[in-house]
């Protein structure tokens, strides 16, 4: 949900489509400053969530880190603006805060994750005694993007010890542009009997649910509408059933606006959702 002319507007945004949780940026994503939070701000959003009664919340990061940078002045940069993400997650007791891992660019992928878990150490370092936990998303492997595998966010979690605070979060769209193919349930047995083996499922806090654009494993993240991509509204019903995610926050990050008959698209992706749960 938007922040915009204050973070508490997204509550009541969430409650006017039928938000249980919530996903935000707790400041500009496409941007590497922004003002410290006021007091007032802080107060204004606890007041409008105890009035909704939405939670839990997870924020997004800004899509400008880049945890696994070869350049170090960019890691170091990336690596500080998530330590002030954290620090607004924490003031506002945000539950989560979901990254990308980044991309290796002209290094190794072994080296990328390298450099993502020396990232982590510091973040985690930097933050101690938080309870905000860090959550690594799974990604459609886009140019060098990490996080497209499974074995690479095992690999992150090893690196730090698979520290109390770190976890994962997953996407649907981009587990099938990385090539997971879930849309028959033994398909998604077979997925989620690997993910546990290699990420452990109790590590998973948070999922993101969107259909995809573009082809199973074309490594290109375009969300698309629920039913309306190439995954089909039936894939997610497996999602939607599975009793090990069922208390776990899931957000859409679909297209906004309204459809030809002028509901709200957000209204219309959580009753597709909420229509495949059997009762």
């Amino acid at each position: 949900m938007s922040v915009a002319g204050g973070i508490e507007n997204a509550f009541h945004a969430g409650a006017q489509v039928g938000c249980d949780c919530l996903q935000i940026f707790v400041k500009n994503q496409r941007q590497w400053q922004a003002k410290p939070l006021t007091k007032e701000q802080i107060d204004a959003y606890q007041a409008a969530q105890r009035e909704t009664g939405l939670a839990p919340v997870i924020a997004h990061a800004s899509y400008l880190l880049n945890l696994a940078s070869p350049d170090q002045s960019s890691r170091r940069k990336s690596v500080l603006a998530m330590v002030d993400e954290l620090e607004r997650c924490e003031a506002l007791a945000v539950s989560g805060l979901v990254f990308h891992p980044g991309a290796h660019m002209d290094s190794s992928e072994k080296e990328g994750i390298q450099r993502v878990v020396e990232s982590l150490h510091e973040a985690i370092g930097a933050t101690s005694g938080f309870a905000t936990r860090i959550l690594i998303e799974t990604t459609a492997g886009q140019g060098t993007s990490l996080g497209y595998r499974f074995e690479q966010i095992g690999d992150m979690l090893d690196g730090v010890r698979r520290d109390d605070r770190l976890g994962v979060c997953l996407d649907t769209c981009h587990l099938f542009a990385a090539g997971y193919d879930f849309r028959e349930q033994s398909q998604y047995d077979s997925m989620v009997d690997e993910m546990d083996r290699v990420i452990d499922l109790s590590n998973i806090y948070c999922i993101h649910v969107n259909d995809s654009k573009r082809e199973l494993g074309s490594r290109v993240d375009r969300h698309d509408h629920i039913g309306k991509g190439k995954i089909g509204k039936e894939a997610f019903a497996h999602f939607m059933n599975d009793n090990r995610f069922a208390r776990m926050p899931m957000i859409l990050e679909t297209p906004k606006g309204k459809n030809g008959r002028r509901a709200d698209f957000d209204k219309v992706n959580l009753g597709r959702l909420r229509s495949l749960m059997r009762r």
